[in-house]
């Protein structure tokens, strides 16, 4: 009997210590805050909706609050402080009830809180900055798309052959015309790869600016080979235009030695639209004119001239000299005090400061 009593009195004896220190460790909770949380959409969305928090694809949360044990917040500061806890969060609106088009409204700390990062760091979310986020979710049309390309920098590039010509893609119900379509952009190795042969890429939507929703599926791409590609023009009533500083306009004047040669015809390599492009600039050749050269006293000076084309085409190697360079010679001279320059040729026009 006094056996019993013992053991009951231990077993009533440990229940009290355990309750105490579970007592004690939640007397013992701490808060932690940490910023620079990020909410994302989940990658698994339905591709049939556009997800959005007020207007952008992500949302920055400045302060998140969270509170736990002593033990686990320790635990979660060093996780977050070391970088193995990533402070990203991704949201399913189906997961949340909020599929149905139109704005909803998330409150943050909530949806944290049931998040799988917070349940395993074993700590409660109390607050967060902003409280409350919209989400906008607008519903896609699956559409039957041209493909287009562009290079780094957004200019179009006219391909040989795209197969397919057309993908599907979700698109909004609204776009139509040239906004609909889906783009795939070519690097520098990529355009030179595709001149020799077909090459591979997936095509992207722009939903909005930097939003861009890829279709799933690879067309094959052939550029043009370059000797297609680029065709011989020659460039007639060539203009030329002058750059030189504001230390020497209306001081001195510029009289070209050999004009002939200067506004001769330019033969160049190029793609049509280059051509025309090249054709309506102000200047077709460039004579740049250096603060040194009014020391000359009258002697002729020799410069190569300065192709004009346009910046444009030339990055994408779509306009090329095709003759060699042309050297002008010239003399600055200087003008007579409140003199007017009346020897220049009426061909030659002087052009601002480049």
């Amino acid at each position: 009997m006094m056996t019993s009593i013992k053991m009951r009195k231990i077993l009533a004896t440990v229940f009290l210590t355990a309750l105490i220190w579970v007592w004690a460790d939640l007397a013992l909770d701490e808060e932690f805050a940490f910023s620079n949380a990020k909410l994302s959409v989940s990658k698994s969305v339905n591709p049939g909706l556009w997800v959005t928090f007020a207007g952008q694809p992500t949302a920055l949360l400045d302060k998140v609050v969270l509170k736990g044990s002593a033990r686990k917040i320790s635990e979660a500061r060093r996780r977050i402080n070391d970088g193995s806890f990533i402070p990203e969060f991704y949201f399913d609106p189906e997961h949340e009830k909020m599929a149905k088009p139109g704005e909803h409204t998330l409150k943050v700390a909530d949806f944290l809180k049931g998040t799988d990062k917070i349940i395993q760091l074993g700590v409660t979310v109390v607050s967060s900055d902003p409280e409350i986020i919209k989400v906008n979710v607008v519903e896609l049309n699956k559409k039957a798309v041209p493909v287009r390309c562009f290079d780094n920098e957004k200019n179009p590039l006219n391909a040989a052959s795209i197969e397919p010509a057309q993908v599907e893609a979700f698109v909004p119900a609204e776009r139509s015309g040239e906004a609909l379509e889906a783009r795939v952009v070519l690097n520098r190795r990529e355009i030179e790869q595709s001149r020799l042969a077909p090459i591979e890429k997936m095509p992207y939507v722009e939903l909005a600016p930097g939003q861009l929703r890829e279709t799933g599926v690879n067309v094959k791409i052939t550029l043009p080979k370059e000797q297609e590609r680029l065709q011989e023009y020659l460039i007639t009533n060539v203009r030329l235009g002058f750059s030189l500083s504001g230390n020497l306009q209306g001081k001195y004047k510029v009289e070209p030695v050999n004009p002939e040669a200067v506004m001769g015809a330019v033969a160049i390599r190029a793609t049509p639209e280059a051509k025309r492009a090249y054709d309506n600039m102000r200047y077709h050749v460039i004579l740049e004119i250096e603060d040194a050269d009014k020391d000359s006293k009258g002697e002729e000076i020799r410069r190569d001239l300065i192709y004009n084309f346009p910046q444009d085409f030339v990055r994408r190697d779509e306009v090329v000299l095709n003759q060699t360079p042309v050297q002008a010679r010239f003399r600055v001279v200087p003008l007579a005090p409140g003199g007017a320059d009346t020897t220049a040729s009426p061909e030659v026009q002087e052009g601002p400061s480049l």
